[in-house]
């Protein structure tokens, strides 16, 4: 019997990575790649260990899993790794990383298709 829920979700990772994705630079030290990205985000809420919640905001960047090829080898993010996004005004370099204890990154689907890859920007450079 075919699975229609996960032809169903194959079909939606089609539509997002090529309807809502732009190109980005993914390095780990002299390897990069580029890969085509949804950008989102993910709020983490840490106790402050004083009765109060700090909010921290990572951007997210969402990339196929087969595409993320870093010496030709598909590999998962690492803390460290650097994710650089161009507009027409400016270069903004990401570190991939997450608050605490939280993983850097973690699967967005059930099938394993895509990564949600948190990063903290670093450093801008004006065009």
């Amino acid at each position: 019997m075919t699975d229609l829920l996960a032809q169903g979700l194959s079909w939606l990772e089609d539509q997002r990575h090529q309807h809502l994705t732009r190109m980005v630079t993914y390095q780990r030290a002299s390897n990069e790649v580029e890969v085509q990205a949804t950008i989102g985000r993910t709020v983490f809420e840490q106790d402050d260990h004083a009765g109060g919640l700090t909010r921290i905001e990572s951007r997210d960047f969402l990339i196929r899993a087969t595409d993320l090829v870093l010496g030709s080898e598909v590999t998962l993010p690492q803390p460290g790794d650097r994710i650089i996004e161009t507009d027409a005004i400016a270069t903004y370099t990401y570190e991939v990383m997450a608050p605490g204890l939280e993983p850097p990154w973690r699967y967005s689907d059930v099938n394993r298709l895509t990564l949600r890859i948190h990063t903290k920007h670093v450093t801008t450079e004006n065009l």
